[in-house]
């Protein structure tokens, strides 16, 4: 008899009886008797999976989404918003579909940059031979010979990429709420140039290649025959045992991905510093702005503290959204403290009225309040940013 997969919420009772049918047996038949009871395990059923297959479309046409004339994603029949739990008591399933949803919108956001906003797609390493990991950042035509004003952004951390706030917002919200376009744009209009950061996208993924048998060196014909079935013999039960995990393991047979990092933009604090050197320092605008979110502002700090005098000689001021940078932990210098008190400004969640002062406890730029008091509203705060970026210019 093996045991079903709905009759395996009863395992842990049965293990208890088996337990107290045992009375003051030893140790040894304890563990027998659970033995026994795990060996009717059926473990086909166990874990077999219900969910389907992890095939997603590849187009916002094929998840029948699109974006209306308002920004909003919308079901092409429906008219209804995204959908997460497309299949109750699939969670798993569900997230795998989300985050397919999520690539398309980040590559559908790419498009809008060069087509919307008028933006050249720019590889990096500028250096980058035609073999090698690559990665890019969006530049506007007069990025580097605006003799007057520079405009950069750089998103936080996460799935975002370059043009992006939030990808959760894109898809539940609207994109004006979720991406970069409306400061883009609107700096844009005031005669800045303007050079969007991707600060994530610090590697590729290309499938692991799979382990090929290798000839042993004693595989001549001097091997004694008893020897060499041995060696046969346990080859076949590594490789059972192997195939077994597996099939448990990995039961939608997903792909086994390595990282092959991208040269000198390996992280968030790289990419900025690169970006830093190979463009921002090298344009002719004589007043350089930033807008950073979340972990972009961390990275901000970084780029201070490895270029202090080039930043302070080229950036006019800085916006900050819910930086999360630290000036303790950074070991951020005293001077640097200093120059930011005086040209940054972090706008937080607050449920004080827009630009009111906030209570920091750490010695660096003056935190201010974005009129929002939780991240529930967080569409609003992004809402709010063009406020902010009213101040700023």
């Amino acid at each position: 008899m093996s045991i079903s997969l709905s009759s395996l919420i009863f395992l842990p009772i049965w293990i208890n009886m088996a337990q107290m049918q045992q009375g003051g047996s030893n140790e040894t038949e304890q563990t027998a008797a659970l033995k026994d009871l795990l060996s009717r395990i059926d473990l086909d059923e166990l874990m077999k999976k219900d969910e389907p297959p992890f095939d997603f479309p590849d187009t916002l046409e094929g998840f029948e989404y699109a974006f209306n004339e308002k920004g909003q994603l919308r079901h092409i029949k429906t008219g209804e918003p995204f959908v997460f739990n497309y299949r109750e008591d699939l969670h798993r399933w569900n997230q795998k579909r989300y985050e397919a949803l999520g690539e398309i919108i980040t590559r559908y956001v790419y498009e809008l940059l060069e087509s919307d906003c008028n933006l050249k797609k720019i590889s990096i390493p500028v250096d980058a031979t035609e073999s090698e990991p690559k990665s890019f950042i969006f530049m506007s035509e007069d990025a580097l010979t605006n003799p007057q004003k520079l405009m950069v952004l750089i998103h936080g951390s996460g799935v975002v990429r370059a043009g992006q706030w939030a990808r959760r917002l894109i898809i539940n919200e609207d994109l004006d709420s979720g991406t970069q376009i409306p400061f883009i744009k609107r700096a844009m209009d005031e005669g800045y140039g303007v050079i969007v950061l991707n600060p994530n996208e610090n590697y590729i993924e290309v499938e692991k290649q799979k382990m090929h048998k290798q000839s042993s060196s004693s595989d001549g014909t001097d091997e004694p025959a008893g020897k060499r079935e041995r060696r046969d013999k346990v080859s076949k039960e590594t490789k059972k045992r192997r195939d077994f995990y597996e099939k448990y393991r990995n039961p939608q047979k997903e792909k086994e991905m390595m990282q092959l990092f991208i040269r000198e933009n390996g992280s968030p604090e790289e990419h900025a510093v690169y970006v830093w050197d190979h463009f921002i320092a090298q344009a002719s605008a004589e007043n350089v702005f930033f807008v950073a979110h979340s972990y972009g502002g961390l990275a901000f700090v970084e780029l201070m503290i490895q270029r202090e005098a080039d930043v302070k000689s080229k950036v006019t001021a800085v916006a900050l959204t819910d930086s999360v940078h630290n000036v303790w932990h950074q070991e951020a210098g005293k001077t640097i403290r200093e120059w930011m008190r005086e040209n940054c400004c972090n706008w937080v969640s607050s449920s004080e009225p827009l630009d009111t002062s906030v209570e920091s406890m750490l010695p660096d730029c003056p935190r201010v309040s974005a009129g929002l008091e939780t991240r529930k509203l967080k569409a609003r705060f992004y809402s709010s940013l063009s406020q902010i970026l009213s101040c700023l210019l």
